[in-house]
């Protein structure tokens, strides 16, 4: 935990709940690092006493995903094990998009130093959002998620249930062991993975990796070809884009609602996206009546910023799409109806685990 921050928020956390509650700094009672008692070793940073309110706090550094999904199950399973009436509540900088989304899932209220806040608990409601982050670092962070690193939280993802070396993860992912073994490391300091006796890797948390990919997953990075074919139907440009590139002997994978629509038909869809090894010729283009411009768009040619988008790819209707995990992430932030269709795909053919 950087130190600096963690001694920033020990020392503002009870002031800023202070103002939350409109109650004066002399009603705030501080106890630092209590245990859950009866035995149990789990603890969590603080308890601040607020007038008739008691609230178990667990802070955090980040307001990512990861470090927010092992915050919020420190502060529920110590208020389970408490014994006495409290509210769990997460502190943190800033609170991501994902973050809010995981704390508020799980019940669990949290506030950050930018001045947001989302507190619930009896005869309490208090909901603050929109301050921007007054915590941003220069510089690029540290990402296990881009776009070739992301080759191993891919195929870990891909068959959660299973055990790998990293020698068979290195080899899935067409990567050198070395880089492998970094990412792996990251991404079990995180604790999204979780090494067995022998060394041996697996998804720890199924959900909060799949979601922590999903935070900083930026889909504008790909090289993005707008257009548009005229046909009777979106179905109807789909397989005609598929044929194509068939007959090109291209490698290509449906994505986006497309992609949704031949993995689960949920919603009719307007926008096909598809990814390219390579981008068809003029020519072929020209002979499925592809034409580039942005207005009235429905066709998206991709060419992807690492190969890895295309592993898990399978022939469905006789076109290929995309992995699910894929698709789901390249939803975001999609037109038309991608919320809807990411949440179905999610709820469908993404399994929601627990965590060790």
């Amino acid at each position: 935990m950087n130190r600096a921050l963690s001694q920033q928020l020990d020392q503002e956390v009870p002031k800023r709940l202070a103002e939350l509650l409109a109650l004066s700094p002399s009603r705030m009672k501080i106890q630092r690092e209590p245990a859950a008692g009866r035995g149990k070793s789990i603890g969590v940073d603080m308890l601040v006493s607020a007038g008739k309110l008691l609230f178990a706090v667990e802070c955090k550094t980040s307001g990512q995903a990861a470090a927010i999904a092992m915050a919020v199950r420190s502060a529920r399973e110590f208020v389970e094990q408490w014994g006495k009436k409290s509210i769990p509540l997460i502190a943190v900088p800033y609170m991501g998009e994902v973050g809010r989304r995981l704390s508020e899932e799980a019940g669990v209220g949290w506030l950050d130093l930018s001045g947001n806040a989302h507190l619930v608990g009896p005869g309490l409601r208090v909901n603050i959002e929109g301050k921007p982050n007054l915590f941003k670092r220069p510089g690029r962070p540290r990402n296990v998620f881009a776009p070739k690193s992301a080759r191993i939280a891919r195929g870990l993802l891909m068959q959660p249930e299973r055990v790998f070396t990293q020698r068979e993860l290195a080899k899935a992912a067409g990567l050198d062991e070395g880089f492998t073994s970094r990412i792996v490391r990251q991404l079990e300091e995180q604790r999204l993975v979780a090494r067995e006796k022998g060394g041996a890797v697996r998804v720890a948390d199924y959900d909060t990796m799949l979601e922590a990919w999903w935070e900083v997953y930026e889909f504008s990075k790909h090289h993005i070809i707008r257009g548009t074919i005229a046909a009777r139907s979106s179905d109807d440009v789909v397989r005609l884009l598929a044929g194509q590139l068939k007959q090109d002997k291209l490698e290509y994978a449906m994505t986006g609602l497309a992609g949704a629509w031949l993995l689960d038909p949920f919603a009719g869809f307007r926008l096909a996206v598809v990814y390219v090894g390579q981008m068809p010729s003029p020519a072929n283009l020209q002979h499925i009546g592809f034409h580039e411009e942005a207005r009235g768009e429905n066709v998206w040619l991709v060419v992807p910023n690492d190969e890895g988008v295309f592993h898990g790819a399978a022939e469905l209707q006789g076109i290929f799409c995309a992995h699910p995990v894929q698709v789901y992430l390249d939803l975001k932030n999609h037109p038309e109806r991608s919320a809807e269709a990411a949440e179905h795909l999610r709820q469908k053919l993404l399994r929601k685990g627990g965590h060790v």
